[in-house]
């Protein structure tokens, strides 16, 4: 074994070979056992000695694994006439088709994570079935329209995507138990702007962002706002009770009337 200056290296072992390659002794063990790579050299006691071109061979082995090859192949494709160019060209290929699987096999995971996350949401029949007839895709259509820009439109379709609809029962059902609240001081004859309709009006804002989004008391006034110059909204309530579009509105202006109240108090 010599170097390029025709000055004599010294032969590796098998422990310093498996060291240098990253590969167990056991294996090169194996790999000489079937002929794939016999050490060139052996010691007077019979230890293998690998030399540089036993090295050379090794490393296309362990390239060629890593690729998937069988040892098989492996021994046929380095027994060919075949130079360093060939076998690099060849590993190149294969290197290069593995890249293609793995991009494919990613674009197959991220569909599976798409469908996976877009499967928590509701069908429409399921939609109905929660909120009623007065549901409609044209509801999303123009929330998207209106604020899909918004971080708040955003953060609400983030969440909403992850819902089961267990959980959407859950909101469902909490969001019909404040409106219930709401009509119960209503129909009390509580003023919009008492302790309990403003306390109802907290709830009603709270709910939006425990399930969807954000909600400053300015964004909830301009929301109730629409319950009564949005018909389609108005419907909702009125549907509840007679009347409660127009209190709902009443109380959430009231409410965010005190909390700005309660901040120029405190400025």
């Amino acid at each position: 074994m010599t170097t390029g200056n025709g000055r004599a290296l010294a032969a590796l072992t098998v422990g310093q070979v498996a060291e240098q390659l990253n590969v167990t002794v056991r294996t090169l063990h194996h790999y000489d056992e079937i002929g794939l790579l016999v050490p060139s050299e052996r010691t007077s006691a019979g230890y293998r000695l690998y030399c540089d071109k036993d090295i050379a061979r090794l490393q296309h082995v362990v390239v060629y694994r890593r690729l998937g090859f069988p040892l098989e192949e492996i021994a046929l494709l380095l027994d060919e006439p075949s130079d360093l160019g060939e076998h690099l060209r060849r590993q190149r290929a294969a290197v290069m088709s593995r890249l293609d699987e793995m991009r494919d096999l990613v674009t197959a995971i991220d569909r599976a994570l798409e469908k996976e996350m877009s499967g928590t949401k509701l069908t429409k029949d399921e939609q109905k079935e929660l909120f009623g007839d007065n549901f409609s895709d044209d509801y999303a259509a123009e929330a998207e329209q209106r604020w899909g820009g918004t971080e708040e439109y955003k953060e609400s379709q983030r969440r909403v995507a992850q819902y089961t609809k267990e959980q959407w029962q859950q909101a469902k059902a909490e969001g019909d138990a404040n409106h219930g609240e709401l009509a119960a001081a209503m129909n009390d004859g509580e003023p919009a702007n008492s302790e309990r309709a403003m306390a109802a009006a907290e709830q009603h804002r709270l709910l939006i962002e425990k399930w969807f989004n954000p909600v400053p008391y300015p964004m909830h006034r301009g929301m109730s706002d629409m319950y009564v110059t949005d018909p389609r909204f108005t419907k909702t309530y009125e549907d509840i009770a007679p009347g409660l579009a127009q209190y709902v509105r009443d109380a959430n202006h009231a409410n965010a009337d005190r909390a700005a109240g309660a901040a120029d108090g405190q400025s």
